[in-house]
């Protein structure tokens, strides 16, 4: 095991320092190829040390950090919940770096963006082996500084460079509270040590706990793009479409979640805590998917749908429900893998246009990318029997299970969301899709109206690479729900592999009750499904797109600009830290620090010009001045002997 965990990490940790050392010295294929092959073997020793697993073990690599009482050894710890990470996040990976030699063909930076792919997967990974906190921690700030670099890959962009500072200091926010916490656990435990602070749950005040528990969760806020601290995500698409892909399905933006499932048998005990998680998850999937409803970017309206669905997943994490939370981030990174990989194959059809008012007919031409991307809309909306149905239910079920005017007002909303999600996925697929070509695309307001590549019978196809990419993906989001049947179905394989994971409050419905549950989940999400054919299909459609021309409506504008929660956050932050700093810059720093400065040096230079008269070159002045400076030096010495 010890030989399988090590490799796990180091391969995609030496394709990276390669391809950053020598990257652009090898061939491009190498290159490209040396990257792809590093996390394909990185999945493979994931999948032999998932075979292999017998009972959960730490694997001590070499010493790190001692000073003292202060022990933090690269320690690694393979229990079932990091057998599954490992393998989701290794194998969607190879998939994105495969997708990307294609996507990223004209790149001439291919060598520092395929290092980047393999740090960040390797920063994921060392995250989810983790055994204690501060290794934890080291991997938590490695995906915050990869999806930095990588959200700004096209730096020379102002947008992008700004988004990509923007994702870096908004998560910050979560790492500080991360951070405290990390320390307040050693001062109180003595340990940094997961599975031994997982352990001392009844030796910890509750009070403790309960703020503990906050404070991890305002880190998941952070990472999992959770309201309050979700602005960053939707600008995040500036990256590359494979680097949205793998934050959005394998890594960074499911950190959160695997923190809050990891330190549950801690967090898990306080009920004031719990609820904080669960309100937080229930809010922001319902924010998203109301924000998600109006996009015309293709790739923003999906980045919003992933914060609704991280949001589904703190829900279960906060209604006790860890395998259930588990269940749909699995499943939630196939199909959310697939439609972003989907997009781009879209986008690149479409000379890297995203707006999806000026799009439709792409079912005809690219149909390779067509039914993948139909089969994750399917997952995306909870359409019955799909992978996405089976794991949403799970958390729902849990809430409602749970109880109380609380878990029952969130269930509610999350039967809302679900009705909104099935709206806003269908919408993608009709406008997108369905319909004929533009003859006269509408921009977005403020841009110039291209002529866009479809238009008059142009060509338009994906690379194949990148649809082949789709099928696995499809595949696997649609029998994804195999992972964790409901009882009535068969055997819920997930749940009894988790059961060995301490904490887990998951509570097991009656098969009359979860088949009502799923019933009533599945008729949301068809009704949803009739919604979006109606408004979206047919005539309406091309009416909405005519009317797109014009300024949207005040409700719809409010939904496109996320609720002006970034408008906020300029008003109440960024506004005053601005005037704050002109007010240090222009009164405080120029009017006294300079000015004093400036002062003293020109006193400075007016009385060197004074003394430097004297330097004129007469020798009968320098006579003169001898005379003068031996007669004050007589006059003060006769003053002291006097």
């Amino acid at each position: 095991m010890r030989l399988y965990l090590s490799f796990i990490l180091l391969l995609p940790l030496l394709g990276g320092i390669v391809n950053t050392v020598a990257g652009r010295l090898l061939p491009r294929r190498l290159a490209e190829w040396l990257a792809c092959t590093a996390v394909a073997a990185s999945f493979g020793f994931a999948l032999a040390a998932f075979l292999s697993y017998r009972t959960p073990v730490t694997v001590e690599l070499f010493r790190w950090l001692t000073a003292f009482d202060f022990q933090a050894p690269v320690a690694l710890y393979y229990d079932p919940l990091a057998a599954v990470m490992c393998l989701m996040v290794t194998f969607v990976s190879t998939l994105i770096h495969v997708y990307s030699v294609a996507y990223m063909a004209e790149e001439e930076d291919y060598a520092r963006f395929f290092a980047l792919l393999n740090l960040f997967v390797f920063a994921m990974l060392t995250l989810v082996l983790a055994e204690n906190l501060p290794l934890l921690y080291l991997g938590w700030e490695g995906v915050g500084f990869c999806s930095y670099a990588l959200i700004g890959f096209w730096y020379r962009d102002e947008k992008n460079a700004t988004a990509g500072r923007k994702a870096f200091i908004v998560t910050r926010i979560g790492d500080f509270a991360f951070g405290i916490a990390v320390i307040w656990l050693f001062r109180m435990c003595g340990t940094i040590s997961i599975t031994q602070i997982n352990g001392m749950g009844t030796a910890v005040p509750a009070g403790a706990i309960t703020l503990l528990g906050l404070l991890f969760l305002v880190g998941a806020m952070g990472k999992s793009a959770q309201v309050p601290l979700m602005v960053w995500l939707p600008d995040a698409m500036a990256g590359p479409t494979p680097v949205s892909a793998l934050i959005h399905a394998a890594t960074m933006v499911t950190a959160g979640v695997y923190l809050l499932a990891r330190m549950f048998p801690l967090i898990g005990s306080s009920a004031t805590a719990l609820a904080a998680i669960a309100v937080t998850g229930g809010v922001t999937a319902f924010y998203a998917a109301t924000c998600a409803l109006a996009q015309r970017d293709l790739k923003r309206a999906l980045a919003y749908s992933t914060i609704s669905q991280i949001g589904y997943m703190v829900l279960g994490v906060g209604c006790g429900a860890v395998t259930a939370a588990t269940f749909h981030l699995l499943v939630h990174a196939f199909f959310k893998a697939l439609l972003f990989l989907g997009a781009g194959c879209v986008i690149a059809a479409m000379h890297h246009e995203q707006d999806i008012f000026r799009m439709g007919g792409l079912a005809r031409r690219l149909p390779l990318t067509f039914w993948p991307f139909l089969a994750g809309s399917a997952c995306l909306a909870g359409f019955p029997f799909t992978g996405g149905f089976f794991s949403k239910d799970s958390i729902l079920a849990a809430a409602w299970l749970k109880g109380g005017a609380l878990y029952g007002s969130l269930y509610l909303l999350g039967m809302v969301t679900a009705l909104l999600t099935a709206i806003y996925t269908f919408r993608l697929v009709y406008l997108v899709f369905a319909g004929p070509p533009l003859t006269v695309p509408p921009p977005l307001m403020g841009t110039p109206t291209p002529t866009l590549p479809h238009q008059g019978g142009g060509s338009i196809e994906a690379p194949r690479l990148m649809e082949a990419m789709l099928i696995p993906l499809a595949l696997l989001g649609l029998c994804g729900g195999v992972l964790n049947l409901p009882a009535y179905l068969g055997e819920g394989w997930l749940a009894g592999f988790l059961a060995p994971v301490p904490g887990d409050g998951n509570m097991e419905a009656s098969s009359g009750l979860e088949m009502v549950l799923q019933g009533i989940a599945g008729v949301v999400a068809l009704i949803g499904l009739a919604i979006a054919h109606v408004r979206y299909s047919g005539e309406r459609r091309a009416r909405l797109i005519e009317a797109a021309v014009g300024p949207p409506s005040a409700m719809v504008a409010f939904f496109q600009n996320g609720w002006y929660v970034d408008a906020l956050y300029r008003f109440l932050f960024v506004r005053p830290y601005e005037a704050l700093a002109r007010f240090f810059w222009t009164r405080v720093d120029e009017g006294v620090v300079d000015d004093s400065l400036d002062r003293f040096a020109a006193l400075l230079g007016a009385t060197g010009q004074g003394l430097g008269r004297w330097t004129n070159g007469r020798v009968s002045v320098y006579i003169l001045s001898l005379a003068a400076g031996a007669a004050l030096l007589l006059a003060y010495l006769a003053w002291v002997v006097l």
